[in-house]
């Protein structure tokens, strides 16, 4: 299916030409206006990335559509967490709206046209936080519409608004990892999925994890807002292997999933979100099905209550 893009469109590469290859000839095809091209720098000391960053870099020169092209290309490796976020950042300085893509992330054609699509619907809703155009749900349909409305950011291939990253926060500076419990248990009531997402919290904001895209999800939580998910899956992510930065198993669930094409969108009546479709691929992600078991064996759930009796009728002393 052929179709011309309308909104701007941002590429973040780095040292995987091959794939970002992939990703820029969709991109090609679509033919975006303007084109916001983002690298990272080679790893100190690693001569590999130095070759592959500059292979990745020379599409840069490969766009032979009417466009304006605009880099930023660094020169100091600053890690996924600092070179994304702040490539977004510079993005929406100077675009209203967009659709970001990772050179991993390979788009169906109608992915930029769903985005365009929904970008203008609810450009002013400030219940709407992201659009998406992965989805993980295997075939599983929410509703008789193009597409459901969930509460988890899912950011391979996804657009936004200036609105929206405005209040975006890399350090968890206006959270406290103290409120994650009361707003996350009420949507998936799973204790141990909260529990995974309130250390991840914590290592977020001590720096222990080098990662910019959880915040995100933070900011949709704690804003109660969405994202639209399709019901087609509309990205591929073909990034998995040894080389990924964090995915990093190629026979992992969701690798090289099939993409469809979505032809005429059909908006859902209401806006009332799928908290189900969420907790279905998180709970495979946070491997919940196996850990419950384990932690409701009978020698476990005794160990538990000994300790608590024991707890309580500890003798206090004077």
């Amino acid at each position: 299916m052929a179709y011309t893009v309308q909104s701007p469109v941002l590429l973040l590469i780095f040292n995987r030409p091959d794939k970002g290859a992939l990703v820029f000839d969709r991109i090609r095809q679509v033919k975006p206006a303007r084109l916001y091209i983002a690298a990272d720098a080679p790893r100190p000391g690693n001569e590999q990335d130095v070759q592959l960053c500059q292979q990745a870099r020379a599409i840069v020169q490969q766009v032979d559509w009417d466009c304006e092209v605009q880099t930023r290309l660094l020169d100091e490796h600053r890690g996924c967490r600092i070179a994304v976020s702040d490539a977004i950042t510079w993005f929406f300085h100077h675009e209203a709206e967009g659709i970001i893509l990772e050179d991993d992330c390979l788009p169906a054609i109608s992915f930029f046209s769903f985005c365009d699509a929904l970008l203008d619907t609810y450009r002013n809703d400030e219940r709407i936080h992201t659009i998406t155009g992965t989805n993980l749900q295997n075939g599983r349909q929410w509703g008789d519409a193009t597409y459901y409305y969930s509460h988890y950011n899912n950011i391979w291939g996804w657009a936004s608004w200036r609105r929206v990253w405005e209040k975006y926060d890399r350090d968890l500076q206006r959270f406290k990892a103290a409120d994650v419990p009361a707003i996350l248990q009420p949507l998936y009531n799973d204790r141990l999925l909260t529990e995974d997402w309130t250390l991840n919290f914590q290592q977020l904001q001590s720096g222990a994890i080098d990662t910019w895209d959880h915040q995100l999800n933070f900011l949709t939580f704690f804003e109660k807002a969405y994202c639209i998910t399709p019901n087609t899956n509309l990205i591929s992510n073909i990034g998995f292997g040894q080389h990924a930065t964090h995915t990093h198993h190629a026979d992992n669930h969701h690798a090289n999933l099939p993409v469809g094409e979505i032809d005429t969108i059909i908006h859902p009546e209401h806006m009332i979100p799928e908290p189900s479709a969420d907790y279905y691929f998180l709970q495979k992600e946070h491997n919940l099905i196996e850990r419950w078991r384990i932690y409701n064996k009978p020698k476990r759930r005794f160990k538990r209550w000994l300790k608590a009796w024991i707890s309580k009728n500890k003798p206090e002393h004077p």
